[in-house]
């Protein structure tokens, strides 16, 4: 087998742009990341549900009245 084939492995911390800091396994010894699981919207339970119910409302009112002008014809 060759020597020196596979990269040194280190216990990395990884820094989020929140302050959250953590340990994993990497071939890097720093990680640096914009967003993390302490910070992220969907695992917080801070998610933007407004925004979703607004793209609904656009939807059925874009469709509604394509489909009222579709049974006025028949």
């Amino acid at each position: 087998m060759k020597a020196d084939l596979h990269p040194e492995y280190h216990q990395a911390t990884v820094t989020c742009h929140c302050g959250n800091t953590f340990t994993v396994g990497s071939t890097i010894p720093e990680i640096r990341v914009e967003i993390c699981s302490k910070c992220h919207p969907f695992y917080t339970g801070q998610q933007k549900a407004a925004r979703a119910d607004g793209r609904i409302e656009k939807f059925n009112k874009k469709y509604a009245a394509k489909s009222a002008a579709k049974s006025e014809k028949n």
